[in-house]
Formats: structure tokens, C-alpha cells, sequence
């Protein structure tokens, strides 16, 4: 159900929800107005009808679902049947201003405590064209990591240094090298490692970066290495230098624990591609009564700046649907506005557990290339070795791009041959 529009003269914002209560769903929606907006429990004074015309929220539609007897979540009001519901409420800009933090707090703050919801799940947002242009976006984006890198075509092949913990600067070079000369693309660090005792990023950084420089000297290639600066905003402004004074191309934060307003300081003070990692993405997701869905939580990571944005793999180890992992990456892949010139879409990123077999289902269903594929065991664990190891995950993705089955661009591919004997299919059930 629509509610009339009274024109204001403030850009609005929207934000659509998926919604459980035990009360009527229009009376639901009204209180979750009131609690992000201008309403409180009591009728106050300075709360005047002006002051509700011009920066109160409004109910824009309710759309009612299906009805269950049990509550999602605990704590909700008593009641004998709990109705789910779409609800889209909107509010003027000026309540906000240019502040991802603050659009946050109004668009989901306190409606997750609230009462008259048994669940509440932020779907997607529509945000004003004033409001995108004054956030910083993705610096490089997609076209910009392909001039890095000098991968014009096709997904970028990378890696992720294992053992996640324990190797040292140099164990880390070394392996790094062995990886840039097998043909790798892309190489990050892992979550579990930034700035620790044991490898500390004032060496881990040159170690790295001096095997790479000398590969690129030799081979006019350099592949990019996102190394993990995650930390409070200082450190990751001084990481960040370190990095771009030996010459690396990316920096990677895990953006969950370091915030919004960080992850904006450093896209403000960056000279480097930034690799958004959401470990901890599962807190948003897992729960379909609670959190937000990928499609709004890009939005605010690629506004802050991420170049990069994780969206899980097919047939993972992980516990997001196939379905969910795809739809995540074409939302990536979708301009916040399309104007001549401006790339600010965000390079899914494809990993966990991901082999040969996934190439083919990854692009039929996103039919695009515009993404890095990272396969940890899937180059490192082939038989012959990890240079066979990268071109077999490119001949697979040469294959799928063409149309050509795997068995078939086997044929030609020896390396592609022996990891499909290799690593068992997730597919196959």
C-alpha cells in the first residue's frame, strides 16, 4: 500500500525493507518512521508540524506477504500470527548530509531493537544523485585495476598467500615469486594477516615488492598485490604509504571491523587500487529476518571507495546460495550512475574453494569477465605444479568464454586435462 507524496523541497532517499511483526504492517511501518525520523514514544513540543513536513520519514509503500505463527526473532511484541511485508521509506537528504555513518544510523539503526518487528532485513536503497557525486567512489574501479595489472581481457587470475599465517617476509617473497613466474595476476594477502610480530609489513612489503619490481624490469608485466593494511585510520594511512613508496599497486582492508568512516579517510588519502574483503559478511547474510542483502551493503562499500568487493564463489565452502553469490556480483557490476567517463562499479572477487570446474556455471550466469578469480588449492594443488597449476584455471575460462565445453578445450590444454582428473567436480553431487 502506497501513502499520498507531499513534494518536499530536499532530495529523498529511499530504503526498502523486508519486514516480520506481529502487528498490522502498516502501523509497523509507521513506528519505523517515527523512530528514524522526528518521532519518539511522546508527543514533544518542539516536534511541530513544520518541523515533521520537512525532515520527518515517510511511509512510501507496504506490501504484505505471507503469514507465519512463530516469531524469526526473539524479543518482539506478543501476537498470534507474525506478517511479513516489504515496507520502502523515505527521507529528505538534509537529514543526513553527505555521511555514509549517518545514512546508515537512519536507514537501520534502532529498527533492528525495535519491538513491533519480529524481523528486519535492509533490502536496497535509492540514493539521490547529490548524494553519490559527494562520496569519494571507487578510484580505480574496473577499467582502471585492468591498466594496472595489463590484463585488457578476461577474469584476473589470482591467488591468496597460504598458509593464511606463519610464513615470514621472506618465505612470503619466495612464494610470491613462484607465483608472478607461474603467470598469476592478482596475489593478496589473507585476512588473518596485516601488520604481525612475526611478519611485520616494514619488511614483508619490501621483500615482496622487490621480486615483483624485478619481474616487471625483466617482463613489462607487473601483477598487483593487495597487502593487508587493516588497522585504525592512522596506521592504515601510514600501511598505505609504505606500499605506494615501494612501488605496489594495492592495498587491502577487511571493511566489516574498520568501519565506513575509515574505509572513506583512506579512499580519501589512497593513491592505490583498495581490495574491500567482508570476512564477516556472514553476520549480515546467514539470517534471512536480519542484516541487509549484498545488494545494499556494495552500495555503501563502493560509495566509501572499495575498488575490489568480495562476493563468495559457486559451490564454495561457504554457506551462501549460488544464486545469492551471483546476484551479489552483478549488483557490483552495475553503475551507481551512468554518466560518459565514470567507472565506479567494483570488481567482484570470486574465492573460496574455486577450481577449473567453477569457471564455466561463474560466466554463463554473469555472462561477463569483469571479475578476479582467485583459487588458493585450485593452482597451488595441481598435480604439475603451480605455472600448470594458472594456465590450467586460464584455459578454463578461455573455454567458457568461447562456449567450449572443458572436456573438450581439454583436448588441446594438457594442464587443463590433468586438473580436471585432478579436482573433483562440485557439481557432481
Amino acid at each position: 500500500m502506497a501513502t499520498s507524496r507531499n513534494p518536499g523541497q530536499s532530495p529523498r532517499l529511499t530504503a526498502s525493507y523486508r519486514i516480520e511483526t506481529p502487528c498490522d504492517p502498516e502501523r509497523a511501518a509507521e513506528a519505523m518512521a517515527g523512530e528514524q525520523s522526528s518521532g519518539t514514544f511522546l508527543k514533544l513540543a518542539g516536534e511541530t508540524e513544520a518541523l515533521r513536513e520537512r525532515h520527518a520519514a515517510r511511509v512510501e509503500a507496504v506490501t504484505r506477504r505471507e503469514t507465519v505463527a512463530t516469531p524469526s526473532l526473539p524479543g518482539a511484541l506478543p501476537g498470534e500470527a507474525y506478517t511479513r511485508a516489504d515496507v520502502t521509506l523515505s527521507w529528505p537528504l538534509e537529514n543526513i548530509g553527505a555521511s555514509l555513518p549517518n545514512l546508515l544510523a537512519t536507514v537501520l539503526g534502532n529498527l533492528t531493537e525495535l519491538r513491533e518487528l519480529s524481523g528486519i532485513r535492509l533490502m536496497d536503497m535509492g540514493l539521490p544523485t547529490r548524494f553519490i557525486e559527494a562520496l569519494p567512489g571507487p578510484q580505480y574501479a574496473i577499467d582502471g585495476t585492468r591498466s594496472l595489472t595489463g590484463v585488457g581481457h578476461g577474469p584476473l587470475i589470482g591467488t591468496i598467500i597460504k598458509p593464511s599465517v606463519g610464513l615470514s617476509p621472506e618465505e612470503t617473497a619466495a612464494l610470491v615469486k613462484q607465483l608472478i613466474e607461474a603467470g598469476i595476476d592478482f596475489i593478496k594477502d589473507d585476512e588473518l594477516i596485516a601488520d604481525p610480530p612475526y611478519s611485520p609489513l616494514r619488511e614483508r612489503v619490501p621483500a615482496v615488492m622487490r621480486v615483483i619490481e624485478e619481474h616487471a624490469q625483466r617482463t613489462g608485466r607487473k601483477p598487483m598485490y593487495a597487502f593487508n593494511i587493516t588497522g585504525d585510520t592512522d596506521e592504515m594511512r601510514h600501511r598505505h604509504d609504505l606500499v605506494r613508496d615501494h612501488g605496489g599497486t594495492c592495498v587491502m582492508a577487511s571493511v566489516n571491523w574498520i568501519g565506513l568512516g575509515a574505509l572513506v579517510a583512506l579512499r580519501r588519502h589512497a593513491q592505490l587500487a583498495i581490495h574491500g574483503h567482508r570476512n564477516g559478511w556472514g553476520l549480515f547474510y546467514r539470517h534471512p529476518q536480519i542484516g541487509m542483502s549484498y545488494r545494499a551493503y556494495q552500495v555503501l562499500l563502493r560509495l566509501a571507495g572499495a575498488d575490489h568487493l568480495h562476493v563468495n564463489g559457486l559451490a564454495s565452502k561457504f554457506a551462501e546460495a549460488d544464486a545469492s553469490v551471483i546476484d551479489s556480483a552483478r549488483a557490483c557490476l552495475r553503475p551507481l550512475l551512468e554518466r560518459p567517463g565514470r567507472d565506479d562499479r567494483a570488481m567482484p572477487v570470486f574465492s573460496s574453494a574455486q577450481t577449473v570446474h567453477q569457471a564455466h556455471a561463474t560466466f554463463t550466469q554473469l555472462q561477463s569477465t569483469d571479475l578476479i578469480y582467485t583459487c588458493g588449492g585450485g593452482i597451488m594443488a595441481h598435480p604439475d605444479g603451480v605455472a600448470a597449476g594458472c594456465r590450467s584455471i586460464r584455459a578454463a575460462w578461455e573455454a567458457a568464454s568461447s562456449g567450449v565445453s572443458l572436456e573438450d578445450h581439454a583436448n588441446q590444454e594438457p594442464d587443463l586435462a590433468v586438473a580436471l582428473r585432478a579436482f573433483r567436480s562440485p557439481f557432481s553431487g
